[in-house]
């Protein structure tokens, strides 16, 4: 993810070759395809190893993305409310020509992918809607970087380059990004699909996003995530799980512990 972000300050034209080399190699790193119906799905994964990029070689969303994290938001979509229903996937995520599927961390890739691909192809050959209504699906994609009248020189500045430059490179690993405001010099924004949760967000926020901000707009300080109430508890879960962990490793390490154990 984080060396996607560093391609937006390489020369378009290069970049862009770059990026198609890219992802040619990764498809053919990534053998896991199946072919059936003249449908031929492809995986690519992705720098979360609980998400994989499910490409059906032809357009999901078409423009923009849509997010479902619990099954009252799938209820808009029939195909993300059947994928959800697959045991131990805990999100998904559609790109202009991909899905994202993001699983619980004890569930392996290699009892979910049957059933996940058999969904795919049995929705996609059968060309329902993706959406139940044209406003479901409005409702569902991102408004975040939609320039309006009201706002500042900066913030316009800020959305154009979320949506020019970033948001074509998070999409590559799988992912999105929402803006979700500006305030006393910190922009802040929330990551999606496959970079929700993921190990490298850090890096993304602070050599990716963060740099090319402050370089193109000098009002930018900072770019700081967004966390949903629901991640909010999980990392104070774990980090209570971290540090009674450390408490229960100092005890063993102890110069008494050997004859307490006695």
């Amino acid at each position: 993810m984080a060396a996607s972000l560093r391609n937006m300050f390489r020369p378009a034209s290069r970049q862009i070759s770059q990026l198609a080399a890219s992802r040619t190699a990764a498809r053919r790193i990534s053998p896991i395809s199946i072919f059936a119906r003249t449908m031929f799905i492809q995986t690519e994964s992705t720098p979360n190893e609980d998400s994989l990029k499910f490409i059906p070689g032809q357009p999901v969303m078409g423009e923009g993305s849509a997010e479902f994290t619990d099954t009252r938001s799938a209820l808009a979509s029939p195909l993300a409310i059947r994928l959800m229903g697959v045991e131990g996937v805990r999100a998904v995520f559609f790109g202009p020509d991909f899905v994202t599927v993001s699983k619980v961390s004890d569930s392996p890739w290699n009892l979910l992918k049957p059933e996940i691909y058999s969904t795919l192809m049995e929705f996609f050959t059968s060309k329902q809607p993706l959406f139940r209504s044209e406003e479901e699906r409005n409702q569902a994609g991102p408004q975040d970087t939609r320039i309006l009248d009201t706002d500042s020189e900066t913030v316009a500045m800020i959305k154009e380059l979320l949506e020019t430059r970033v948001r074509p490179a998070i999409m590559e690993d799988g992912g999105d990004i929402e803006y979700r405001g500006f305030e006393d010099g910190i922009v802040k924004v929330k990551l999606k699909g496959s970079c929700r949760g993921c190990d490298s967000s850090a890096v993304t926020l602070k050599l990716g996003i963060e740099n090319m901000m402050k370089h193109y707009i000098p009002e930018v300080k900072e770019v700081e995530q967004v966390l949903d109430q629901e991640e909010t508890i999980a990392l104070d879960a774990f980090a209570k799980f971290e540090q009674k962990l450390e408490g229960k490793q100092k005890r063993v390490d102890s110069p008494m512990a050997q004859y307490m154990s006695t």
